[in-house]
């Protein structure tokens, strides 16, 4: 092919001629710095590209009701029943009959086991998981389950009940990357006092979508915290309540990958800019000369 003549006049990267170049050990050094800066630009922007970023997104069903998740519920006991047939209440009185004869010695028994406990500083550990109503309610932790009697011999008044906690972990559903729950490693101490702690959770419905296209139904949650110091009048005991409320509103966690032009485009700027700066401090160190070294013999 022929070559236009006026082409050539286009050209902006012209070369210098080889004897007009010189290569020095101070430009070298500059070279392989801004090559170590220009490599490790590489990789951070190489690992921005390759993580992934989230998008939130609301919506409201349009007739008013939750959707998104199957998660959310009342954290009470499932009901199991409100009707019993004539010989399972038989059974059950019979059953209590003999729960009330051997009451006195099971009661002394489980009095001095917790009283020697108390005293070596032990304390419970709940755990586990609870399948629920799709409903607002609470679940809560105290000695309500105690008989009244036997609670008043193990701590001499509800005064002298303790509900210092830690919270380890408490979720509504399984967890999605980035999740932050915020009663997880809550701790809570009394020091000579007593009553009841109460948290009003708002229960959001989530739906996290990954790259994949899979879907994890799950909630998130934020929380109120109250303290209530117990009164002599007071006739409830102390407790550890957690009351929550759910949200109409369905929040949708996507995934999303970066533009790969947006990559280049940065990666660009960034190789380029950094080649650009690596000029100057080069002419710093070894600013160019006009001498001509004399010719060897």
């Amino acid at each position: 092919m022929a070559r236009i003549p006026s082409l050539k006049s286009l050209n902006a990267f012209p070369h210098a001629e080889e004897h007009l170049l010189k290569k020095t050990y101070s430009g070298a050094i500059v070279t392989i710095f801004g090559l170590i800066i220009m490599l490790t630009l590489f990789v951070h922007e190489l690992k921005f590209y390759l993580t992934t970023y989230t998008v939130h997104q609301l919506r409201l069903d349009r007739y008013g009701h939750i959707i998104g998740t199957e998660y959310l519920s009342d954290l009470v006991e499932k009901e199991h029943g409100a009707h019993h047939n004539h010989d399972h209440g038989h059974e059950h009185h019979e059953e209590a009959k003999k729960h009330e004869l051997t009451f006195d010695e099971d009661a002394e028994k489980m009095v001095k086991s917790v009283k020697q406990a108390l005293a070596n500083g032990e304390g419970c550990r709940v755990y586990g998981l609870l399948d629920v109503q799709r409903v607002a309610g609470n679940f809560h932790i105290s000695v309500h389950g105690l008989n009244i009697f036997v609670a008043e011999k193990i701590f001499e008044g509800s005064s002298h009940v303790n509900v210092s906690h830690v919270i380890h972990d408490l979720s509504f559903g399984p967890k999605y990357p980035g999740i932050h729950n915020p009663l997880d490693d809550t701790t809570r101490i009394l020091h000579e006092t007593s009553g009841t702690f109460k948290y009003y959770i708002k229960v959001v419905p989530t739906e996290y979508r990954y790259l994949s296209k899979q879907v994890l139904p799950t909630n998130q949650f934020s929380v109120t915290e109250y303290f209530v110091p117990i009164r002599p009048t007071d006739r409830s005991w102390p407790a550890v309540y957690f009351l929550y409320d759910l949200s109409p509103i369905t929040v949708t966690i996507k995934e999303e990958r970066r533009n790969f032009l947006h990559f280049v485009t940065r990666l660009c700027a960034v190789l380029g800019g950094t080649f650009a700066m690596t000029v100057y401090p080069a002419n710093v160190v070894a600013p160019p000369t006009g001498t001509i070294n004399p010719p060897v013999k």
